[in-house]
């Protein structure tokens, strides 16, 4: 074999390397991306229960109730559906009835959601891109409302 030879196969076998690695990590971080579901697209899947999964629409006006220890309930809406929300931990102040919001948590047995982190909207001319996008799959959107960006309130560890 000349060194050509063999240069090229070293060269050849590092890449082949490098793309098993590089399989490897990308199906390990496909299992831990998070996507945004309306609850619409919670319905229409039908997700088993312990599914990790994030939440978006509005806070539903008269379903958000607080009791004690922090816990927090409330009902997220796209217009079509709604979700029951369970959350322990400090909603964001701007966090209220009729205001975009999306919870990461997981889905249980009955149906209901419990999330382990809220995000809220920063002020009246702020919205999830997410949230926007559901409410304009629902009709409810209406154009040149509000910019989008999101904050992040997580429950303490």
């Amino acid at each position: 074999m000349t060194r050509k030879q063999r240069r090229l196969i070293l060269i050849g076998g590092s890449l082949g390397v490098l793309a098993i690695a590089a399989v490897l990590v990308l199906s390990a971080l496909s299992d831990s991306i998070v996507f945004f579901n309306s609850p619409t697209d919670i319905v229409q899947k039908q997700l088993k229960a312990g599914t990790r999964i994030r939440v978006g629409g509005l806070v539903k006006p008269g379903s958000l109730e607080r009791g004690e220890k922090l816990n927090v309930r409330f009902a997220v809406t796209d217009g079509n559906h709604d979700i029951a929300v369970r959350y322990q931990g400090i909603v964001p102040d701007l966090f209220r009835e009729g205001q975009g919001v999306v919870t990461e948590g997981k889905i249980e047995a009955d149906g209901s959601f419990v999330a382990d982190s809220v995000l809220a909207k920063h002020d009246e001319n702020y919205m999830p891109r997410e949230v926007v996008d559901a409410l304009k799959q629902s009709g409810r959107w209406q154009e040149g409302e509000m910019k989008t960006d999101a904050h992040v309130v997580s429950k303490p560890q």
